[in-house]
This record gives structure tokens, C-alpha cells and sequence, in this order.
């Protein structure tokens, strides 16, 4: 709160490295907070604006509350959007967040990386040229590769993983960095993530995720946190992998 609408970030901001300004803040003097709720407003000032109220509590009722102010403080500060984000524990029902929200899962790396890849993984580097890597980013932009082709292109970012399918990118998985959070521990930062339709049920999609695991544990993480879409196939296989689930995360327009 002490850095809201200055534009710099805290220590362990995982938006650090993509942009040199938050572009992001909270509305400091919205904060509503109870016994049995708190909801924490923030301002996004990219595009047309967006506000979001950030609901910490469990009653249905807190999410109306959410949406209220979201509403209010949209109009207020001129945003086109207004969103609400709930936070719900794991004992929460999970249709809570079916279609509209993720599960939100655990790496921990103190009992080990977990199974090695049983398919050969390569590092970024290891490509004969960027092209290979450009025209899988190309067919996967919607999934946010072309955005980190770019960035490695810039070299602003770690390494990024990939499997191969007759010297084709077919699966990536990066960039793999890790940033000290507020408590000072490592954590292995969330990743893009993702196989080519074409090239799915050849087991890729697991190994990515293992090396990336063993990439993490070898470079001195503690855990990682991500989020999955619920039902999804990166749902199913952080199961199948023992994460453990800590909540869902509701999200959706205040309308």
C-alpha cells in the first residue's frame, strides 16, 4: 500500500520481469475490511481501465459485496471494466469456480523434483536457429508464446524448455526463473505452457512439466505456486503429478 500509484514494484513482483512499470496499484482508501470479509480494490491503467476487487471471504454474499464496489469504483475512476476476483479455500466447492475461475496448486520441492522426463527435453539455446522456435511461437500466440518469443528474442528472460517432433518445436515450456518471495523463499515462477494440437498425446505435455521440475529443484526453488484451469488438462496433470491444491480462484465481470 505504501508503494500504490508510484509505479514501482515490490521485491518479489513476478511482473518485475515483463515491464519496467506497475501498471497496476490498489485503491488504498477503498479497502473495506470486517470480521468477515475484506475486499481490496486495485486500479489497472492498460487500455481503458480495469478495476478489480480482490474478496477475501467465504459467504456467497461476499462476492455480491465484491461486485458492488468493483461497479462503483469503475464509474469513479472513468475504468470500462470492472472485475472480481474470490479467493476460496480448498474445502470450497469447486463448480465455485467451473468455468469462471482456477485451481490454484502447490509444487513443493522439498521432497524432490519428482520423475525425470522420459522424453528428451532441450533448452532454447540448444536450436539450431530462432526460427524453429518462431513458427511454434506463431501457432501458439493465443497462448501467449508469441509475447515470450519476443522477450527472448530481447534475451530478457530465462531459458525456455522444448521437446522436439522430427526436429520441429512441438511443446514448450518457460521462461524457467526463479525470484525470492516476501518471505525470502525461492520460488520457481509460473510459466508459459503448452503443446501443439497436432503433436498432444505423445506425452510432451508431461515431459515438459518434469524437466521443468527437475530445471527448479536444481536451481534451488522451495516451490512453485501456479493456477489451472479446473477439468483442464493442466488440472489433471498437476494431479497426476501430486500437487497439492490450495483453493480456487473466481474470477468474472461485475455485471
Amino acid at each position: 500500500m505504501e508503494i500504490a500509484g508510484t509505479g514501482q514494484f515490490l521485491p518479489h513482483d513476478k511482473d518485475r520481469r515483463w515491464s519496467s512499470t506497475k501498471t497496476e496499484h490498489i485503491l488504498v482508501d477503498a479497502i473495506e475490511h470486517t470480521q468477515r470479509q475484506t475486499l481490496l480494490p486495485t486500479l489497472v491503467q492498460r487500455g481503458a481501465g480495469t478495476v478489480k476487487v480482490h474478496v477475501y471471504g467465504a459467504e456467497p454474499d461476499s462476492l455480491t459485496a465484491g461486485a458492488d464496489l468493483a461497479r462503483k469504483l469503475a464509474a469513479t475512476h472513468g475504468a470500462a471494466k470492472a472485475r472480481v476476483v474470490w479467493f476460496l479455500g480448498p474445502e470450497q466447492p469447486e463448480a465455485y469456480a467451473q468455468g469462471v475461475g482456477t485451481r490454484v496448486q502447490l509444487k513443493d520441492f522439498t521432497t524432490g523434483p519428482g520423475e525425470a522426463s522420459a522424453v528428451p527435453v532441450h533448452h532454447d539455446k540448444q536450436l539450431h536457429h530462432g526460427a524453429a522456435f518462431a513458427e511454434f511461437a506463431e501457432q501458439m500466440a493465443a497462448h501467449g508464446f508469441a509475447f515470450l518469443s519476443e522477450q527472448m528474442q530481447a534475451g530478457t528472460v530465462g531459458p525456455v524448455l522444448t521437446v522436439l517432433h522430427d526436429g520441429r518445436v512441438a511443446g514448450a515450456i518457460g521462461p524457467m526463473e526463479i525470484m525470492a518471495d516476501a518471505t525470502r523463499s525461492a520460488r520457481l515462477l509460473p510459466q508459459y505452457f503448452g503443446v501443439l494440437p497436432q503433436y498432444r498425446g505423445y506425452g510432451y505435455g508431461r515431459a515438459l512439466w518434469r524437466a521443468a521440475m527437475h530445471w527448479g529443484h536444481q536451481h534451488g526453488a522451495a516451490y512453485q505456486i501456479l493456477q489451472t484451469e479446473v477439468g483442464g488438462a493442466s488440472d489433471r496433470l498437476c494431479a497426476a503429478e501430486g500437487l497439492a491444491s490450495l483453493g480456487f480462484v473466481n474470477q468474472r465481470e461485475a455485471v
